[in-house]
């Protein structure tokens, strides 16, 4: 994109968002934001995943899989 076409479509958004009532531009400035996250975790560094990283940190309780009493007349 030439530098010529970036102003006239920051030039045409800047108008649009003015145009805008508060509680629009509120709303505009909160998908910038998201945007910009998004394009952040895209484009960051990742650690690789490692299958199994997180054996041995979590226990759960013998009867975790049992029927619970709430649900007991719906068996």
């Amino acid at each position: 994109m030439s530098e010529n076409n970036f102003m006239t479509e920051e030039k045409l958004i800047l108008s649009q968002i003015q145009q805008l009532p508060e509680q629009l531009k509120q709303e505009v400035l909160h998908y910038i934001e998201f945007l910009q996250t998004k394009y952040k975790s895209q484009n960051g560094k990742r650690k690789k995943r490692k299958a199994g990283s997180a054996e041995g940190k979590f226990k759960l309780a013998p009867d975790f899989d049992a029927p619970l009493e709430d649900f007991k007349e719906y068996m």
